[in-house]
């Protein structure tokens, strides 16, 4: 399942914890969408060596996680 979790896309971020392998993990809305999500963001993931869970939208440029390759899942909260 890869969804768009680039933090560029993400606004009223909040950390809500930390995965079992050290991934933070956020509650966040998109800019103009008011639900509330739970999930990761891309740049950390990059950031802590996670490449092969990341990808690159070829559009728009945007980070994508591959929720399947981590520890963390990703769920609308409202």
């Amino acid at each position: 399942m890869n969804m768009m979790s680039d933090i560029r896309m993400k606004e009223n971020i909040e950390r809500t914890g930390t995965s079992q392998s050290g991934i933070p993990i956020y509650e966040f809305n998109y800019i103009g969408d008011n639900n509330r999500y739970n999930g990761a963001i891309a740049q950390d993931l990059l950031a802590m060596g996670k490449k092969d869970a990341v990808h690159k939208d070829k559009e728009t440029g945007y980070y994508k996680i591959d929720y399947n390759q981590i520890d963390v899942t990703m769920t609308l909260k409202n």
